[in-house]
Order: structure tokens, then C-alpha cells, then sequence
């Protein structure tokens, strides 16, 4: 599989830098390179590439801006590159693949392709799996339904607390006062209502820890805590916002719409 890459850096010299880092790995094939936000978001939108390698710091259009710029389509993979650790955070909840340092370190590179590969798989089985489903809710509504019924496995075993290592600190969350957890990268943003926190750790290995007769994948990059619903509010395409006791709202594609329906009255 060949990832489709664009470079995005208001320095001619560090575009350059990251072509010849990135010589070493076959599969990516630099499409295109933008010196600046506007001229990505256009980039982005007409050539729809797997994969931006982003700076941040920009004059005009910031790289947090581009990401914004692109979410009305189906958005790439972010790599953001630049000089300043204090974007971190707002990085990963950019939903990020990785974050790095410029100068790029080689070692840190290979590891951020590895996840971008692995990210690109991923992402390929869950377009296949809304496929399916959407396919299921068409010829067979009510085996569609079927789909994450509930498993009658013991709640003793999934976890109470989750320990969430963030900013130096950690938290010792209670499960039921999680409202809805993002993937955002390699990292899970987590919601309680009055506060976030970032756990590394995948959306995969969280899901077997949490309860799914409360705990339902509503988007494949989204988790939400049913008992903290209040509302079901219709959008377009089949789609529609869940609306949390903390008045945030969380869209639901399609493909989860019956599995949360079963939940939700």
C-alpha cells in the first residue's frame, strides 16, 4: 500500500529536510509540498492524500487552522513537525498521529510511519465494517440490530477506576463518571463532564476494559458512556448527536445508529 504524503512547512530548507528523512520508506510517495495553510487546505482538499506531515507555527493559517480547514471531508492522517513542545497536547487532540521535534529524529520517524501504517490498516477495516453494516441495516435490519447486543459476560470484570497518567500527575478516574473518550492518535482523550484527560493507550485495548452494556462505540473514533445521555438529536444522512448531562454533543455515523438505539429511549 502506498501512503500518499504532503509536506506542509513555511521553510524551504525544512521540507527539504523531512523529503530526504523520508527517502528510506518505499511505501511513501511525496505528492505534493505547501509553504503555507491556505495552500494546504486547498492541497489537502483536491488531492486527498493518506497522510501531512504539518508544521504548526505558520504565518496566516496555522497548522491547527489547516486541520480545521479539512474537517468537512474525509480528513488525512497528521504528523505535526515543529519547534515548540508546548503544542503537545493540542496536537494529540487534533487527533494527531504523532508529534515531532524538529530537528526530526530518524528513530522517532520510523516509529511514527509504523503507527501511520498501522493507523491506515485500521482505518481500512473500519470502512469495511461500516460497509458492512450499512449493507446489513438495507437487507436484513434486524441482524444489523444484533450488532453489539449484549454479550451477557460478567460486569465484575471490567474496570472501576482507570489510573490516567497526565501532565506529571495521576488521576484515579471512576468509570461511571466518564462521559465520552476520543481517539486521538496513539492517545485517548478523556471526558468527565468537568475535566479531560490524555491516557496512551489504543482505542482497542480501552474498549476491553470498559463495560459495553454502558460503554458503546459510537463513531469508530468515539465512546460514549450511555447512562450520561439526555438526548438523541437528528442530523443529516442517517446521522445524529447524542447529547451528554454536560450539554457536549457527539456525533453518531450511521453505522452505530441502530447499536445505540438499542440504548437509547
Amino acid at each position: 500500500m502506498t501512503i500518499r504524503t504532503i509536506i506542509v512547512d513555511d521553510e524551504k530548507l525544512a521540507i527539504q529536510g523531512l523529503q530526504v528523512r523520508l527517502q528510506p520508506f518505499e511505501d511513501v510517495e511525496i505528492i505534493d509540498t505547501c509553504s503555507n495553510g491556505r495552500e494546504a487546505i486547498r492541497k489537502i482538499k483536491t488531492e486527498k492524500p493518506d497522510l501531512v506531515f504539518l508544521d504548526i507555527q505558520m504565518p496566516g493559517f496555522d497548522g491547527f487552522s489547516v486541520v480545521k480547514g479539512v474537517m468537512e471531508i474525509e480528513p488525512p492522517l497528521f504528523v505535526f513537525v515543529t519547534a515548540f513542545e508546548e503544542h503537545a497536547i493540542r496536537a494529540f487532540e487534533a487527533n494527531a498521529v504523532n508529534y515531532l521535534m524538529k530537528p526530526v529524529d530518524e528513530d522517532k520517524l520510523a516509529d511514527t510511519i509504523e503507527r501511520v501504517r498501522q493507523r491506515l490498516s485500521e482505518k481500512k477495516s473500519a470502512d469495511d465494517a461500516e460497509q458492512l453494516l450499512d449493507v446489513l441495516a438495507e437487507v436484513a435490519p434486524d441482524r444489523a440490530a444484533d450488532f453489539g447486543a449484549d454479550t451477557g459476560e460478567s460486569a465484575d470484570r471490567f474496570e472501576k477506576l482507570i489510573n490516567v497518567k497526565d501532565r506529571g500527575q495521576i488521576f484515579r478516574v471512576e468509570v461511571e463518571s466518564i462521559e465520552h473518550i476520543e481517539a486521538a492518535g496513539d492517545y485517548m482523550c478523556i471526558y468527565t463532564g468537568d475535566n479531560s484527560l490524555i491516557l496512551r493507550e489504543t482505542m482497542k485495548d480501552l474498549e476491553r476494559r470498559l463495560d459495553p452494556r454502558r460503554f458503546q462505540r459510537v463513531h469508530r473514533s468515539t465512546i460514549v458512556n450511555l447512562d450520561q445521555v439526555r438526548q438523541v438529536k437528528p442530523h443529516t444522512n442517517g446521522e445524529c448527536f447524542l447529547v451528554l448531562d454536560s450539554g457536549a454533543e457527539v456525533k453518531v455515523s450511521r453505522s452505530y445508529r441502530d447499536v445505540v438505539a438499542r440504548f437509547v429511549h
